[in-house]
């Protein structure tokens, strides 16, 4: 049966909800706040991240925190500040950082990263985008310390022990896969189950597809409230007008937080910030990386590479701190110490803010309160690798056909 669904939020999460739910026949309209040129989905790493298994949830994380508080430079950052919302998430973050919780979100994470993957490659195939820049190349965590190492050996024989591709590489091996650049670290473990895309190729792509077959995208409109009426939403109240639909999709990254709180219902959210800086020049990078001791991405995407990283806890803003931009710039040059980003380079540094859920794992299904509302948010710094993945089981949840995957460790009513 065809449906009237409203999308809130034009990410690629909601533009990948639009997507297969046009697919399934219903009648589509993406509603943004934004102009859709700008934010966590443009900015990103790209990656496309099976190798990702651990939730940023992790034993120790709330400590490295607290430790880097004062220190704005920080790879991770949480600005002291008062707001009852952050010490809430960030109790339930610090109750979700044990072992077992972790061990229990390993396979998850795994199976819906793998789901995603599969789904890029089928968009591509189709032929519905064009073409576009996917590579599977895979993912190098590049380690300078002993420690390091130690560490991500321990990740990746959990990654090995689920069947995905990875292996070891030394220096004289991480030189001959990457030999046009300098590369300074001892080693490094190369994720081959991993790909990579350029965002800012793909987003204008997906909406322009999207905009061919019929699905209506509003930019610049803000979903300001809802009317309900027994447990189903009647209205979608905007800062241009109201719509009424059979269902409607909350997939509007870090500001679903504020909606669901208008709409009575707790969803803790906290929007991370992260950073990014273009380098439009030849570098010599051929496969993505993880520089573990600076703690950054790097990727070689479709006319640039791309710098990013940081994860920032300081509100709802876009504030670009310099010295976090500038900690990027020297975090590269000490495993890259051929290549030196510039001043000009710097200046342009975009951020992007990240929905981040105390467990690390994302919203996706239908809460307790509305039986109409999908929620699909939370993704962290998994938001690209997962979106097509999300996207695919929106439309099967408001379809009513059996999802792709064992959903229930991503209720939006789970408890911290």
């Amino acid at each position: 049966m065809t449906k009237k669904i409203i999308i809130i939020g034009g990410g690629i999460v909601g533009l990948s909800a639009a997507y297969f739910l046009q697919k399934e026949g219903h009648e589509v309209t993406v509603i943004d706040k934004s102009d859709l040129t700008s934010g966590a989905s443009f900015v990103n790493a790209g990656y496309i991240t099976p190798s990702h298994i651990i939730p940023l949830a992790a034993p120790g994380m709330i400590a490295q925190g607290i430790k880097m508080m004062f220190n704005s430079a920080s790879p991770f950052y949480m600005k002291p500040r008062w707001d009852m919302d952050f010490f809430k998430w960030a109790w339930y973050f610090n109750k979700s950082s044990t072992k077992e919780k972790v061990a229990r979100a390993i396979p998850v994470i795994k199976d819906i990263n793998i789901l995603s993957r599969n789904l890029f490659e089928e968009i591509k195939e189709s032929g519905d985008l064009g073409d576009f820049q996917l590579e599977r190349k895979g993912l190098l965590m590049l380690y300078q310390s002993d420690t390091s190492r130690q560490h991500e050996i321990e990740v990746a024989r959990k990654a090995s022990f689920l069947g995905l591709e990875v292996s070891e590489l030394d220096q004289k091996q991480l030189q001959s896969i990457e030999p046009e650049i300098a590369i300074k670290a001892k080693g490094a473990i190369h994720y081959e189950c991993d790909a990579h895309t350029t965002p800012t190729e793909i987003m204008p792509k997906m909406m322009d597809f999207l905009n061919k077959v019929g699905v209506k995208i509003e930019r610049n409109v803000e979903v300001i409230d809802v009317v309900a009426d027994k447990k189903m939403i009647k209205q979608v109240i905007t800062s241009k007008g109201s719509h009424t639909a059979d269902e409607i999709v909350m997939a509007a990254g870090t500001w679903s937080h504020g909606l669901a709180k208008k709409m009575n219902m707790k969803l803790p959210l906290q929007g991370g910030k992260g950073y990014s800086i273009n380098v439009k020049r030849h570098t010599g990078i051929s496969i993505p990386a993880i520089l573990m001791e600076s703690k950054m991405a790097v990727t070689p995407m479709k006319g640039f590479t791309r710098f990013a990283g940081t994860m920032e806890f300081s509100g709802i803003n876009d504030t670009i701190r310099q010295e976090r931009v500038k900690a990027i710039a020297e975090g590269a040059k000490k495993y890259y110490p051929d290549i030196s980003i510039t001043e000009e380079e710097m200046k342009a540094a975009k951020t992007g803010l990240r929905p981040v859920s105390p467990d690390g794992l994302p919203y996706i299904g239908k809460p307790e309160e509305y039986q109409n509302l999908t929620i699909a948010t939370g993704h962290a710094m998994m938001g690209w690798s997962l979106g097509p993945a999300t996207g695919k089981l929106v439309s099967e949840i408001i379809s009513g056909s059996k999802t792709s995957m064992d959903i229930s460790a991503f209720s939006p009513d789970r408890r911290f």
